[in-house]
């Protein structure tokens, strides 16, 4: 039995985070960003507010001879009318890089969103408790990964041994960039995203900037990809363009030039996989935007369609299909002067095969199982041989 004398309560600084750029702090403790306050500021749209704060890929990391350990957070739920509830987002403890636990908090803060409508009510809630028992009380490292699609405030962290940040592992830093796809949709937790399972099998540290409908190219996002040090780097283009209609290709084809010369002045030589969309179908040859079908809502089904008309690809309008050619062109164009520049097309990591075995439940996002062959797919393209990838000794 443990009373508040046997706790030592440690801050929570960068130093014990891992996958965070910034930290704010706030009332109740601190909240972890995935995008640095100056990139906040240039962009007051409520959908990249949400998905920035999401810590997809953020992890907690420390040394301890802990047994127990708490950790107090003010999540933010997400409610939306005429939908059954959503399950509270996961926490999953490693113990030495092995699974050691999983729990959720059920407090919180809640939104409520209308999408009939677009209204959007918040209600404030109270910080609850996640805890983990029985655990060695000899000398390892432990890793709280915090739920990839859950906003989450760090209250408190309680233990019942002293706590110091985990050493560096020595493993080679990977910064990726994409959409929902590689924030986590519809994952089983946080570590089952496809990016951390990727990097788990590639044996490197994971920075995720997958940001659920805000992979747009945006300048602050390639500045945050620029200013972030990192060993590979991936960037996954295409899918948010499309089901948001923000372009068309005579602006695309420049954007994409643009992002990756902001990346590249300050990676200049670091491996650089340019990704394509994963298939599809709705807008494989037919442009967006993407529109929510709200028929089955009330059974938990939510599907999209596009409102496009594949005729509209004439004046310029972006389809997947045709954001893969140009993508691979410019890759292509741009590799006769950068030799570490790479071009892997989505369809390789799931393609038709893959979307009969496992179809997109809502038409856009992969499901658990998807996931994890996405992340293996991944893993064996890049991280092979001859991948983009390829640990080559720093030659």
């Amino acid at each position: 039995m443990h009373t508040e004398d046997n706790w030592i309560t440690t801050p929570v600084t960068m130093d014990l985070l891992r996958g965070a750029l910034d930290l704010e702090r706030t009332e109740h403790g601190v909240l972890p960003h995935r995008l640095p306050a100056r990139a906040r500021a240039q962009c007051a749209d409520g959908q990249l507010a949400m998905a920035e704060s999401q810590p997809s890929g953020v992890r907690l990391a420390f040394r301890t001879r802990a047994t127990v350990v708490e950790l107090d957070t003010l999540p933010t739920k997400r409610v939306y009318v005429g939908a059954p509830p959503r399950p509270d987002g996961v926490y999953e403890l490693l113990v030495d890089g092995c699974p050691a636990g999983r729990g959720s908090v059920t407090d919180g803060h809640t939104v409520t969103v209308d999408m009939t409508t677009g209204s959007v009510e918040h209600r404030a809630g109270r910080p609850g408790t996640l805890r983990f028992t029985d655990l060695s009380d000899s000398i390892k490292d432990v890793e709280i990964w915090l739920p990839h699609n859950e906003t989450t405030e760090l209250v408190a962290l309680r233990t019942d041994a002293p706590v110091e940040p985990a050493p560096d592992p020595g493993r080679r830093v990977w910064l990726h960039h994409g959409s929902s796809i590689s924030h986590g949709s519809d994952a089983a937790g946080p570590t089952s995203i496809w990016p951390a399972l990727a990097a788990s099998l590639g044996g490197v540290e994971l920075i995720n900037l997958g940001l659920g409908g805000s992979a747009l190219l945006d300048p602050f996002t390639a500045r945050t990809l620029r200013d972030t040090p990192a060993d590979l780097i991936s960037v996954k283009i295409g899918i948010n363009l499309v089901n948001l209609d923000v372009m068309r290709l005579r602006a695309f084809t420049p954007a994409v030039h643009g992002f990756l010369d902001t990346i590249r002045e300050g990676h200049p030589t670091t491996p650089l996989l340019v990704v394509s969309p994963i298939l599809c179908p709705i807008h494989e040859d037919t442009p967006g935007p993407s529109a929510p079908d709200f028929s089955n809502l009330s059974a938990g089904q939510l599907r999209f369609v596009a409102m496009g008309d594949p005729a509209e690809r004439a004046s310029g309008k972006l389809t997947l299909g045709v954001i893969r050619e140009e993508l691979a062109r410019i890759v292509a164009q741009r590799a006769t002067e950068d030799p570490n520049l790479h071009y892997l097309d989505g369809r390789d990591l799931y393609g038709e095969g893959d979307s009969v075995e496992l179809p997109l439940p809502d038409n856009l996002h992969p499901d658990a199982a998807a996931h994890r062959h996405i992340g293996e797919r991944f893993a064996e393209l890049a991280f092979a041989t001859d991948g983009a990838f390829a640990d080559r000794g720093g030659n």
